[in-house]
């Protein structure tokens, strides 16, 4: 069966992941981390994605952003992909492709998943065995959502807008949220979801999303179709 092309919806939130091939390094120092971030501020500027939570970790990363229309995300990721991976081959003299085929992507439904995958983002690190705690790790969006220094990259989004109606309010609400933890479960919905390219969101949001956009949004039930008395291959009629 053929590949359903890569759901993207404007206006809503979508979880990116892109891994390293083979799992090898895609940052190996500072300048590699602040270059690509440097690189996807400007792709998000010009194609016009609100950036609203990202984590890069040594062999992958994860951007949680909003696109503006259904082109935008995929020329996002190609143009920085045209910028860092020659930067990337040239600085550490090595050839080929460095990205592990095409990105992942899925779609967020803001109101039950935004917070939780923003949150699955930011202490990913930990998750990896890469800090003790999400304030550790430096390169992360997590910084600008708890108030310890702005992020001119990052794009709040409405609904963590919602959690005060001072920046200290929500700062501390989402300091309080991240310190719950994610629990393994939650942590493998956010990812399978992201990897299969299913929509993460409640079945009232999935049956409206599939009205929107005229397509199938879950997999397909496996086995064949029910039988019923109406068809002729199977009716019992003489």
């Amino acid at each position: 069966m053929a590949r359903l092309p890569r759901l993207v919806v404007p206006n809503q939130p979508h979880h990116i992941i892109q891994r390293g091939n083979d799992k090898q390094t895609i940052f190996r120092d500072t300048e590699d981390y602040t270059s690509f971030l440097a690189w996807l501020k400007e792709a998000a500027r010009h194609f016009k994605l609100a950036v609203h939570a990202y984590a890069l970790l040594p062999d992958h990363l994860h951007v949680l952003v909003t696109p503006a229309d259904d082109a935008g995300l995929g020329k996002m990721m190609q143009w920085i992909g045209r910028h860092y991976v020659p930067y990337f081959n040239s600085k550490y003299q090595r050839t080929g492709t460095l990205w592990q085929g095409r990105y992942r992507a899925t779609v967020i439904d803001s109101e039950q998943y935004f917070l939780l995958c923003s949150r699955y983002i930011e202490s990913h690190p930990v998750r990896a065995g890469l800090a003790a705690s999400p304030e550790d790790y430096p390169w992360t969006s997590i910084a600008h959502h708890i108030g310890v220094k702005p992020d001119p990259l990052i794009t709040d989004h409405p609904v963590y807008w919602a959690l005060g109606n001072t920046p200290f309010d929500r700062e501390a609400s989402y300091k309080s949220l991240l310190d719950l933890g994610i629990s393994q479960r939650e942590a493998e919905v956010v990812t399978e979801a992201t990897l299969k390219g299913w929509p993460l969101g409640s079945e009232k949001f999935k049956a409206a999303l599939a009205k929107q956009v005229n397509r199938r949004v879950e997999p397909a039930k496996r086995g064949r179709p029910r039988r019923t008395d109406s068809d002729p291959k199977t009716s019992t009629s003489p």
